[in-house]
């Protein structure tokens, strides 16, 4: 049995190996050969200590990813996200491979923003808008800033010590960062990066303008929402996962159009495999809905395993 510990596993990820082993991952998720099965959500009697358990298969790997949430863990000095993937044998059902993934789960989830990214966004796109400054925040801007001229940064969120800090962090890396308001931040953007808690949209869809390339990164449990509704129908819309982005992702406040066939949701993988085409035009709206699938985790995984293998 593998065993890489989270100090193993954050030394070995970088937004190389990210970026590889996500974009396997969603061409598998399009494909008839793999198995994306639904999210469990659960908490515990502190409700708001809370963990999602994500599963999947694909031809040579079978495993699962526990992803915990607990609030009170900066009073401990730990972070309060967590992850670990388990991966199974493959002819036996026992256990191959534990992996603690805490900084990797959020190199895996940025990856995924930045391969869709790569794709929709136009290619000058050089204005970045991030809402939220949370853990995820910054890895969102380095993946972006790896597939597209990123020059400035504008950082929405409200005034705290923690949005400051990310503000310094992204001005430590070389970009124009500084914190903005929603309406000033949406209008100035090439690209929208919405990566917080929300259950309400967080700007108005007037203030979209053509050509933008939006990514819902936060909405990843039943109820959560973070954009506006009224700009769906005004965008060509793409998904890491269907199935499962009608049911925790952005995606669900619109499963019924969807379902009727009124609004179009494209697999991003389908892009990447060139069955379906990314952004056709300049002016084009674009909105990707990443909300996180166990195929990504499974592909870290195996991807990690080998990187630690090649050192030895």
């Amino acid at each position: 049995m593998i065993y890489i510990s989270e100090e193993e596993s954050a030394a070995l990820v970088t937004h190389e190996l990210a970026f590889e082993a996500t974009r396997q991952a969603l061409v598998a998720s399009a494909s008839r050969q793999n198995w994306v099965f639904p999210a469990v959500l659960g908490r515990t009697h502190d409700a708001t200590n809370t963990f999602s358990i994500k599963s999947g298969s694909s031809d040579d790997l079978t495993g699962v990813k526990i992803g915990s949430f607990w609030s009170g863990n900066p009073a401990r000095g730990l972070p309060r996200h967590n992850s670990t993937i388990v991966l199974l044998d493959q002819h036996t059902g026992r256990l191959g491979a534990v992996i603690e993934a805490g900084k990797v789960n959020a190199y895996r989830t940025a990856a995924a923003d930045a391969v869709a990214a790569d794709l929709l966004a136009r290619k000058q796109a050089k204005v970045l808008a991030i809402f939220g400054a949370g853990n995820q925040a910054g890895f969102e801007v380095m993946a972006l800033a790896r597939v597209r001229p990123i020059e400035t940064v504008l950082v929405v969120a409200r005034p705290s010590s923690r949005r400051d800090a990310l503000v310094d962090q992204i001005g430590e890396r070389g970009l124009d960062a500084r914190a903005a308001v929603p309406e000033d931040a949406v209008r100035a953007a090439d690209i929208v990066v919405t990566a917080t808690p929300s259950r309400e949209p967080l700007f108005d869809a007037a203030w979209v303008g053509p050509g933008t390339h939006i990514v819902s990164m936060g909405s990843d449990a039943p109820g959560k929402r973070e954009l506006p509704s009224e700009l769906f129908p005004k965008a060509r819309l793409f998904c890491d996962l269907l199935s499962q982005s009608v049911q925790i992702g952005e995606f669900q406040h619109v499963r019924d159009e969807i379902n009727a066939g009124r609004l179009a949701v494209t697999p991003i993988g389908d892009v990447i495999e060139k069955r379906a085409p990314g952004r056709r035009f300049d002016n084009e709206i674009t909105i990707f809905d990443s909300s996180g699938i166990s195929l990504q985790d499974l592909y870290m995984a195996d991807a990690l395993i080998r990187a630690k293998a090649s050192q030895h």
